[in-house]
């Protein structure tokens, strides 16, 4: 049998007990990075579920189970019997049953599947769990908790509770393995553009603090914050103590100053940097005003947007994380990935150890693994919901004035039925 889950039920220990009547019980269990992509993040460390697990009446053994795919440990074990909940052989794991039954017919071995047990005190217990992730100072150190657990997270942008909910939800299964998104990242010019805003600090801090609590209420992933320039230091401490005090994970501060203009404008517009001593104050104010070791104040460098230089880039990088600074944003707006791969080759000679954060806007091509290789701890997807977003509704708008109907326009739209699905009855 294959297990994930931290909470166990009468449902569990029935199953079992039919398991273990079939002869010795050996119990995959899925790792905690496993489950982390695979349904939420476990409340139970792996090693605790492990000890649940050996306690009950039937199980003979439990192995670690490394992947949503059972491939490696049937073929290493080749047990006469398979034994599955009915709930696999429709939806999001049916390939994943499909595989099972391939692997035990290279060997005679057989599947046998009971009906799933559905009982409504059995969901709230799921329920509370999901509750339990959502509470701020469960959800606050996750991103730690993620960075320790996996070599490269990834995040994507999100600007509302829906973009929140598809963030949370969307699950790709692909070669026995499932990936999520591990984090969302709470952009100041997503979130402006929603509101039909300039990307130039307009937003005040509360109004972008209501667009986070929207999100949160939500979802149950940790969540990284622009936080622009962060503004005055005196404003500053006070702001990142609000996030911290909500849940939120981490905020990416920029070293410049003045009104904000968009990196991706480059030196094309009038940009100003701030002094390293400057911002090391900043950050060490920050750092100051926090509360718990659990979240991330993560400086951001624009010398590669600037064209101030690699070395400009280099020193300030090991300057910020002398003031305290938890990781580093390297940020480029050059297609070509050169001098992203060059700042982490030459940052990871010295340091192996403060966390390197990308947005590959720009240098789009590069995949996570390339920049796993390259010493890249966390990669933000930083605006695609929104530019793939809004361009689908105005083509939609455009089909319908062209009709002069809405028939034409179905085929671009999810059905409500979906919408209902995706937006949970309760929170």
């Amino acid at each position: 049998m294959c297990f994930s889950t931290d909470i166990i039920h009468g449902g569990h220990t029935a199953i079992i007990q039919k398991a273990a009547a079939l002869g010795e019980l050996t119990i995959g269990m899925l790792t905690d990075e496993v489950v982390a992509t695979y349904r939420r993040f476990p409340v139970l460390k792996y090693e605790e579920r492990v000890k649940i697990i050996e306690n009950i009446k039937g199980v003979s053994r439990v192995i670690p189970q490394n992947t949503l795919s059972h491939a490696e440990n049937l073929r290493r074990l080749k047990p006469d019997y398979v034994v599955h909940g009915d709930n696999w052989v429709t939806g999001f794991q049916r390939p994943i049953r499909d595989e099972v039954i391939k692997i035990l017919r290279e060997y005679g071995g057989e599947l046998i599947e009971y009906p799933y047990t559905k009982n409504e005190e059995y969901e709230k217990l799921e329920l509370h769990q999901r509750e339990q992730l959502a509470i701020p100072d469960m959800r606050r150190g996750r991103l730690k908790q993620l960075l320790a657990m996996k070599p490269l997270i990834n995040a994507i942008e999100v600007h509302s509770g829906i973009t929140g909910l598809i963030a949370e939800k969307t699950t790709v299964l692909q070669d026995g393995k499932t990936y999520q998104f591990d984090a969302m990242w709470s952009s100041s010019l997503c979130d402006s553009t929603a509101k039909g805003k300039p990307d130039i600090e307009l937003l005040d801090m509360s109004t972008r603090l209501r667009t986070v609590d929207e999100i949160m209420d939500v979802t149950t992933k940790p969540i990284i914050v622009d936080g622009d320039t962060g503004g005055l230091t005196e404003h500053f401490v006070y702001n990142i103590r609000t996030l911290e005090r909500m849940g939120v994970s981490a905020t990416i501060i920029e070293d410049k100053t003045g009104l904000k203009k968009n990196s991706l404008f480059g030196a094309d517009v009038e940009q100003t940097q701030d002094s390293i001593d400057n911002f090391c104050a900043k950050i060490a104010a920050g750092k100051a005003a926090l509360k718990t070791k659990d979240f991330f104040l993560i400086a951001r460098i624009e010398s590669l947007i600037l064209e101030k230089g690699m070395d400009d880039a280099l020193v300030r990088a090991f300057a910020y994380v002398d003031a305290k600074a938890d990781g580093i944003m390297i940020h480029s707006r050059q297609k070509d990935p050169a001098e992203i791969f060059e700042f982490c080759g030459k940052f990871r000679a010295k340091d192996t150890v403060t966390p390197l954060v990308v947005v590959p806007t720009s240098f789009n091509t590069v995949t996570e693994e390339e920049f796993a290789r390259r010493g890249v701890n966390i990669v933000i997807y930083a605006n695609h919901l929104t530019r793939s977003g809004f361009p689908a509704m105005q083509k939609t708008a455009e089909i319908i004035l062209t009709n002069h109907r809405a028939k034409e326009a179905d085929d671009m739209c999810m059905s409500i039925n979906e919408i209902i699905t995706l937006i949970p009855e309760n929170y």
